[in-house]
């Protein structure tokens, strides 16, 4: 771990009124309305299994690795259906009944042709979809980002973005006033855009301008307040980029070197932004977002490699920072100093970004287990809950309505509730 002495940590105001208006029980995005993981509010079942505490299990036409998204009693998500007569594959989106899980509508948005090659862990679905009022926005990367209303007619649709991905796509979108702004990270070409929401015309194009040998990402932006700046945090290969999210010009820049295919989101708390930089030299970072330019020099906090994860988020409750890499092994963080209070090996290997949910944290992994954990600067497990033989594909992160958790498998969806 390395830690700067030479910047004060600064104090920033994140304000609720800069983004999208949600009610307690919506979740509107990838890892919740604020982007954190936070579902403080639920009051969440501890322990499941297949056949105690689910209020329902549906079988979800195709195959896809996004996150659901809830507004009141609709949950929507998006799916693969892949024809292999046709060499075909309908990109679609679903409303769900959240009483029952019943379909009320199942939408084609994008039809691609051909069999693309994509990573075994990834889907031809994987970006989560983002909700504001009775507009639904569907991302599935290079084929096409569009917008639907809540009844499942199409408002506009842009396939756009030519560039050439590596593994698929992963890499969410996130609203911010009248914007829709997204990373497109790929072999070729590497640029975050933002596009006017009512629309979907481009609005603000802004290339990447480090060459790391591996340019491909699929990462999330987060958008922060800090330094009296509304920022659009967006970590792509080699650096992480802060973006003015109305104009797209550049505020700041940390380059990490050749860190690749990054994936987890960003969190913000204490003033500090905090980064994964992804495969090949997996560092988390510690950012102080106030300053200007390139300031890898200048506002890095700490940093530390120790158990840093390349695929799940990190999560931040309180003074403390908790994360879990690829392989298992969680860890509790000081998240001013960095200082590390413990580190616990879980069961198997993860993808899905912890949540904070009725005051615990949740770690789901690959297989259908859940390890629930007590927050804490010492390790106290409540609870392991596993579905069917514990292999069960579970990389999707978890979701929430009501007092429930929205658990997507590779086959199903479930409504797991008290």
């Amino acid at each position: 771990m390395y830690f700067n002495t030479a910047r004060p940590i600064a104090v920033a105001l994140l304000l609720s009124c800069q983004l999208p208006s949600v009610t307690a029980s919506d979740w509107t995005q990838f890892r919740g309305p604020t982007g954190q993981g936070h579902a403080e509010g639920s009051d969440v079942p501890t322990v499941w299994s297949e056949t105690e505490n689910v209020a329902w299990k549906v079988a979800l036409s195709g195959y896809g690795w996004s996150s659901p998204v809830v507004a009141g009693n609709q949950i929507f998500v998006t799916t693969a259906v892949v024809n292999e007569e046709a060499k075909t594959t309908s990109l679609r989106t679903l409303c769900l009944n959240a009483a029952d899980g019943k379909t009320a509508w199942d939408v084609e948005v994008f039809e691609k042709t051909g069999t693309p090659r994509i990573h075994e862990k990834n889907s031809h679905a994987s970006p989560t979809p983002v909700l504001e009022g009775d507009r639904l926005y569907v991302h599935f990367g290079t084929e096409g980002t569009a917008c639907l209303k809540t009844d499942g007619s199409v408002v506009w649709q842009n396939q756009e973005q030519v560039y050439t991905p590596v593994h698929g796509s992963g890499g969410s979108p996130v609203l911010i006033d009248e914007l829709l702004i997204f990373c497109c990270d790929g072999g070729d070409k590497r640029y975050t855009i933002g596009l006017d929401k009512q629309t979907g015309k481009e609005v603000w194009k802004t290339p990447r301008e480090l060459e790391p040998s591996r340019g491909f990402s699929f990462c999330t932006p987060t958008i922060i307040v800090a330094g009296g700046r509304v920022q659009a945090i967006c970590p792509g290969s080699g650096g992480v980029w802060s973006y003015d999210p109305k104009t797209g010009k550049q505020l700041w820049r940390v380059a990490y070197g050749e860190g690749y295919s990054v994936v987890p989101r960003p969190v913000f708390g204490h003033g500090i932004v905090y980064v994964c930089s992804g495969f090949g030299d997996q560092q988390l970072f510690a950012i102080d977002p106030t300053g200007s330019g390139d300031v890898t020099e200048s506002h890095v906090n700490w940093k530390t490699k120790k158990g840093v994860p390349k695929s799940p988020s990190v999560l931040l409750v309180g003074d403390e920072l908790y994360m879990v890499d690829d392989k298992g092994v969680a860890s509790c963080l000081n998240a001013v100093s960095g200082d590390i209070h413990w580190q616990e090996r879980l069961t198997g290997a993860f993808s899905a970004s912890p949540v904070l949910a009725n005051g615990l944290i949740y770690f789901q992994n690959e297989t259908g287990v859940t390890t629930v954990v007590k927050p804490g600067i010492e390790y106290q497990e409540v609870a392991k809950n596993t579905l069917g033989d514990g292999k069960v594909r579970t990389f999707a992160s978890f979701a929430f309505v009501e007092n429930a958790i929205l658990l997507r498998s590779e086959t199903h969806l479930y409504r797991l509730q008290k």
